[in-house]
Formats: structure tokens, C-alpha cells, sequence
């Protein structure tokens, strides 16, 4: 490809408005997420409890800014302040849990359907990360843990708030809190977070920014499809399993557990000393 060609494509990318059409694909997931978790208790839940329907809809559509508000000492309350972005929130609740006979869930689980609805959730989900790490250097400019934490919570605000979004709708599982078992998109928001921060603050990284942006929007997009279409779920997994047994513990542990093993073998097994030959002559 013409590298002015591709640059053109990767500006084109980074300066995507979100919307309605990304905003539209991500609040659809998001609904979706929450009529999968109610299962086969959806349809009754969604008659009898409305509005907890709804509030916790919106928690799980608004999460990632709900969070990072709190988190900087914003307003909670203006992520909800664009009501354009409220009213396309709740038009997609509606018509998710509400359609006749079922016919818009129907369709956006239609396999095709929802690779092009989940691959416009992760082109979002990247806009999101970004500015994450933008709004947070702005107030912290020389911290780039806070930078990380932000961008991370932005991109995956859904998986942290699972347990107040659940509580909305009667369930307490304190369990599912994130920090104990992170999925892939709180590890690859991190990843993200981290390469925004290094090529906003270093020199480490000499392409354009544009293009790095591209190359996040592309990791994310191929792990997302490919996760739909071979059921690729984490590849941090055995990278963690490595790190774990170097640096977590994990060899000491090996090698004390070897170690406790054969002590415990040696006292139910003690040796028997066979007398020598010598000593049996000299005792007769």
C-alpha cells in the first residue's frame, strides 16, 4: 500500500466520529450483554422491573464514564448530560428488550450481524481508551499511573461496574469484581493505555500518532473477530502463567512443594539398617 494512501486511512480512522453509529453499536452490545446475563428470566424480568431494566442498561452503556468521573472528582451525573447520546441509549433498550416478537434481539445476534455491530464496539471501545489518557494528562499530566487507570476504566467501564449494574437489578455477586479475574478487554485497554501514554510523552515511538492509533484499532479488531469466529478469547493467558511462575512465586512454591513431598515419603517410609556382616560373626 502507498504509505500516503495508508496514512490518509489511519487519519480518516482517528478523527472517525463516534456518532450514532459506534455509539449506536456500543449501547446495543451493551444491551444485549444485560438480556444474556438475565438468561432465560429476561422476558419476565424485563415486564415486571422496567425501570431497574433500564437503569442498569444504562449504567452498563454509560459505565466507562460514570467510573472515570468519580475518579477524577468530576460530576457523575455529566455523562448523561448530552441527552441525544441518553435518548439513543434508551431507543436501543427499548427496542432490544421490547421489539415485536423479539425481531431486533433477533437480529443483532444473527452471527454477521453481530461481527460488524462488536467490531464498531471496539473501534469505540479505542476512542474511548484514548481519551481516557488525554482527559487524565490534562488534570495529571506527570502521573502515568493515573493516565493507565483511566484509559483502562474508559475502555472497559462495563467489567468494572458489572457488580453495581447487577445490584440495580435485585443480584449481589461481589465475586465478579474484575480486579479478581480481568478479562481480555480490562488486559488490552491496559496494553492501549500504556502505548497512548508512550507516544504522548516520549520520543520512544517515532511513526505518527495517527498510525499508532491504527495499530490499536487494528489489535483490537482482530482478537474481537477472531474471538467470534474461532473462539480466541485470552492470548495473555499463557504470558501471565509464565510471569507467574517466575516472578509470582510460582517456582518457590514448585520447589517447596517437592521438597514437603519427599520429607513426608522419607517419615512413612524410614529406612531399616541392615546389619553388617561383621557384626553378626562378632555376635556369635
Amino acid at each position: 500500500m502507498d504509505p500516503d494512501v495508508f496514512l490518509e486511512l489511519a487519519n480518516t480512522v482517528s478523527k472517525m466520529k463516534m456518532f450514532p453509529y459506534f455509539e449506536m453499536a456500543h449501547a446495543i452490545i451493551s444491551c444485549i450483554y444485560i438480556r444474556d446475563d438475565l438468561a432465560a428470566g429476561s422476558h419476565q424480568f424485563s415486564r415486571k422491573h422496567p425501570f431497574s431494566c433500564w437503569v442498569s442498561s444504562m449504567i452498563n452503556i454509560f459505565a466507562g464514564g460514570l467510573l472515570s468521573n468519580f475518579l477524577l472528582g468530576e460530576p457523575i451525573i455529566d455523562v448523561f448530560k448530552n441527552h441525544n447520546q441518553v435518548m439513543l441509549a434508551s431507543a436501543v433498550w427499548y427496542m432490544i428488550f421490547y421489539s415485536p416478537f423479539d425481531i431486533i434481539y433477533k437480529i443483532c445476534k444473527f452471527a454477521p450481524i453481530k461481527i460488524v455491530i462488536s467490531a464498531m464496539k471496539e473501534v469505540i471501545r479505542c476512542k474511548k481508551i484514548h481519551d481516557g489518557v488525554v482527559s487524565a494528562s490534562k488534570i495529571y499530566p506527570n502521573s502515568y499511573l493515573i493516565m493507565t487507570i483511566i484509559g483502562t476504566v474508559k475502555g472497559n467501564g462495563s467489567g468494572f461496574m458489572k457488580i453495581i449494574e447487577r445490584l440495580m437489578r435485585g443480584i449481589w455477586t461481589p465475586n465478579a469484581f474484575e480486579l479478581l479475574t480481568p478479562t481480555f478487554p480490562t488486559k488490552a485497554a491496559i496494553g492501549a493505555s500504556i502505548i497512548f501514554i508512550v507516544d504522548k510523552k516520549t520520543d520512544w515511538i517515532s511513526v505518527p500518532h495517527s498510525i499508532v492509533y491504527l495499530g490499536v484499532v487494528s489489535f483490537f479488531l482482530y482478537f474481537k473477530i477472531s474471538s467470534l469466529l474461532i473462539n480466541l478469547h485470552d492470548p495473555f493467558i499463557p504470558f501471565e502463567n509464565l510471569f507467574c511462575q517466575l516472578f509470582m512465586g510460582g517456582v518457590w512454591d514448585a520447589f517447596a512443594h517437592i521438597i514437603s513431598k519427599t520429607k513426608k515419603k522419607e517419615e512413612n517410609n524410614p529406612k531399616v539398617e541392615i546389619p553388617r556382616r561383621e557384626d553378626k560373626t562378632r555376635k556369635d
